[in-house]
């Protein structure tokens, strides 16, 4: 019997042909690949799946029982046409085969089976044509291997169109006849508190379970499994960042001045983080933190003290902003913190793609020269032109818009520069842990006082058509009272659909619901300019599309109070701050995910005046869109709603860099689910690798880290 290990190439386990079809349809290549698809579930010998239930247009598999055989001519063309009508006991559904009069031997009423195909519809009826299928054995054997059968689970393969589950299980067997050896990723000290398998029994009772019974400590070992080869390769990439050497950055007089100005005393959580920071800047190793907090709660202080900390010597910060909007925001703000006395001397320096030449290469030389030394920037900062004298400290604001390789090419600018990276949207503890797990995470919890808070409703147009109006109604109102008001919108130009690439479309999906933008900007502004209640109020558009300076113009006639209402798309998600903006009414709020509406909403009731968020969505109750609107409307804290959005949403590609929650390089470890074995697998990867940092004692860890975190996963670590 021939031997094959993990590493194995398909095509020699099972066949090139095989071996082509899953590489096609799954992305295998080897032995390993193929044994990480689990079953998605288990089936009973006599288990009947509810035929009602079978979703159109998709892959199933389903156990049933043929009733009626029907052969007979086409009337159009030549040939037979066989359909068979199987059932669950309810249900009916139909298979249809043309040309295979030869099936009518195997397919008599009685026999049971695993039947799948894709779900299609014919004359109002559910059918599978051409489905692939295997009976039970014939009803002689049957019968005498009823009883013993009877609780042999039937594993259910995620499966498509061109392989079949029970070609996926006949596959995974004749694999796990010839598999040798299998190493061990856990210690046995772990497998022994946990009462675990070894890793050949897992492998081999969750693919062919003698009974139920069997199946969930084969899920709890592998679920072990995953979340310390995952915890270690995050901790040896920790380990790496400390192999390097950082330049001290003490605090000094900078600071000390900047802090005897600030018109308010720090939160307590301000001064902690802040702390965590002035220590990090002062390591053998480069920083590696990062600041969640909610909207408005300090992190840009936070950032600002650690630029002047590495200031004190000459030491420069840049600081990358997903938006020409709000890098322009960023260096006013800065400006205005630091003051008349401090701002001269640190020269905060915009430098964005969009700035006129002229200026632009203005800018370039204070980076270059060492005279700026806090350069704010969007995409322009990574370009080769770009250039720094010291680069001391990389400030990644609202990390989710950058992909690894933008935020590297920034570090890279520098000698082993510190990294601090900023995020509004809070991240729950167990994410932080297999995301983020190689930076040192800090939270500010508590909000600066003076905050009046917000209330936030759902306007249910599927309900409740009328609201549509009192929406534009309730803004006029409190614009009357002297307040402003923003007007979000899913799009620029719903009409023309426009793509637009500088975050102007929701990153939310659409849970289902209508796939067409019925409200853009443009839609909005011509509404409103028709609209009787508007006629007085000053209403101005800000968008990604629109150039820099009449979008920088747009937003500090806002700032100032010379517009009344900012009819925007998500250029005004993060870091526009307008103390006396009291409402934001957010069109087709379901197409925008639970974090995004959470940081849209943190844009009003920012300074005494009461905030009031309008959620506007025509989607139906118990959709998952309606279900995110609605979670947001529930709550104000963000660390609540960043769960409940890991429910809705996935965890995202865990190790590598998409981490948009729609594909997942975990198998089986939920984040939410399994946050005490992933915080147990943490505990165990630490003390392995303090005890053996290389592995040499523990090769089947080496090995599955090899298997699982491949140069891709990596490089995006050693990026992060």
């Amino acid at each position: 019997m021939a031997s094959f290990t993990l590493e194995s190439s398909l095509g020699g386990a099972i066949g090139g042909k095989t071996a082509a079809a899953l590489e096609r349809a799954f992305g295998m290549s080897t032995v390993g690949d193929l044994l990480v698809h689990y079953p998605r579930r288990y089936a009973r010998r006599g288990e009947l799946t509810l035929i009602s239930s079978l979703p159109v247009g998709e892959p199933v598999t389903i156990v049933a029982e043929v009733r009626r055989v029907n052969e007979r001519r086409m009337k159009n063309r030549s040939g037979s046409l066989l359909e068979v009508v199987i059932s669950d006991g309810n249900g009916e559904l139909s298979l249809t085969f043309f040309n295979q009069s030869w099936r009518v031997k195997d397919l008599r009423p009685g026999r049971r089976g695993i039947f799948a195909g894709k779900v299609g519809e014919y004359r109002g009826a559910k059918q599978l044509a051409h489905p692939d299928y295997e009976l039970f054995e014939d009803e002689e054997q049957a019968r005498l291997t009823a009883q013993a059968n009877a609780n042999l689970p039937i594993p259910i393969y995620p499966a498509t169109s061109t392989v079949a589950s029970w070609q996926l299980q006949k596959i995974v067997e004749l694999v796990l006849d010839g598999l040798g050896e299998v190493p061990e990723p856990l210690t046995d000290e772990l497998r022994a508190r946990h009462g675990l398998l070894d890793a050949r029994t897992a492998i081999e009772r969750i693919h062919r379970p003698k009974a139920f019974g069997e199946i969930e400590l084969a899920r709890e070992t592998l679920r072990m499994q995953e979340a310390f080869v995952l915890q270690v390769a995050l901790l040896q990439q920790r380990q790496f960042v400390r192999a390097l050497s950082a330049t001290k950055r003490a605090p000094g007089a900078l600071l000390e001045r900047f802090d005897a100005a600030l018109p308010f005393p720090r939160t307590p959580d301000q001064v902690t983080v802040g702390e965590d920071v002035a220590r990090d800047l002062q390591g053998d190793w480069p920083m590696n933190r990062l600041v969640q907090g909610e909207v408005g709660s300090g992190k840009t202080l936070v950032a600002l003290r650690a630029m002047l900390q590495v200031a004190q010597d000459g030491g420069q910060s840049a600081l990358i902003a997903p938006t020409e909007v709000l890098a322009a925001q960023h260096v006013r703000s800065i400006a205005r913190m630091l003051g008349p006395q401090l701002a001269p001397e640190l020269m905060p320096t915009l430098l964005t793609g969009q700035l006129p030449a002229a200026e632009r290469r203005k800018a370039a030389l204070r980076a270059a020269s060492g005279q700026a030394r806090i350069v704010v920037g969007t995409h322009a900062l990574l370009s080769e032109s770009t250039t720094f004298a010291d680069l001391g400290l990389v400030v990644v604001d609202e990390q989710h818009r950058f992909g690894v390789e933008q935020r590297e090419s920034l570090r890279a600018k520098g000698s082993s520069p510190h990294a601090l990276v900023l995020t509004a949207t809070p991240i729950p503890r167990t994410v932080a842990m297999t995301v983020f797990g190689d930076l040192d995470v800090s939270t500010i919890r508590t909000m600066p006082a003076g905050r009046a808070g917000i209330e936030t409703f759902v306007a249910p147009l599927d309900e409740r058509p009328a609201w549509f109006g009192r929406v534009w109604e309730r803004i006029a109102e409190e614009v009357r009272q002297g307040r402003q008001a923003f007007v979000v919108c899913a799009a620029i130009d719903a009409e023309a659909l426009t793509k637009d690439d500088t975050a102007d479309e929701p990153a939310g999906d659409t849970g289902g619901e209508a796939s067409r933008t019925r409200w853009g900007v443009v839609q909005v502004a011509e509404l409103l300019s028709r609209h009787p209640s508007f006629a007085d109020i000053r209403v101005e558009i800000l968008h990604g599309k629109m150039p820099s300076d009449e979008k920088d113009a747009v937003m500090q006639a806002f700032a100032r109070g010379d517009v009344d209402v900012l009819v925007a798309t998500t250029v005004v998600e993060v870091g526009v701050d307008v103390p006396n903006a009291s409402t934001m009414a957010i069109l087709e709020a379901d197409r925008f995910g639970v974090s995004q509406l959470h940081q849209l909403r943190g844009r009003v009731g920012r300074g005494g005046v009461p905030g009031l968020c309008l959620l506007v969505t025509e989607a139906a109750l118990g959709t998952p869109a309606r279900d995110r609107v609605d979670a947001v409307a529930s709550t104000l804290d963000g660390f609540a709603l960043a769960e409940i959005d890991l429910e809705l949403r996935g965890e995202g590609d865990v190790l590598g860099d998409a981490q948009s929650g729609a594909r997942s390089s975990l198998r089986l470890l939920r984040v939410v689910k399994d946050a005490d074995i992933i915080s147990e697998a943490r505990v165990a990867a630490e003390q392995v690798l303090a005890d053996d940092p290389a592995l040499l004692r523990h090769p089947g860890l080496a090995a599955a880290l090899e298997r699982n975190v491949g140069m891709a996963e990596r490089a995006a670590l050693a990026k992060n």
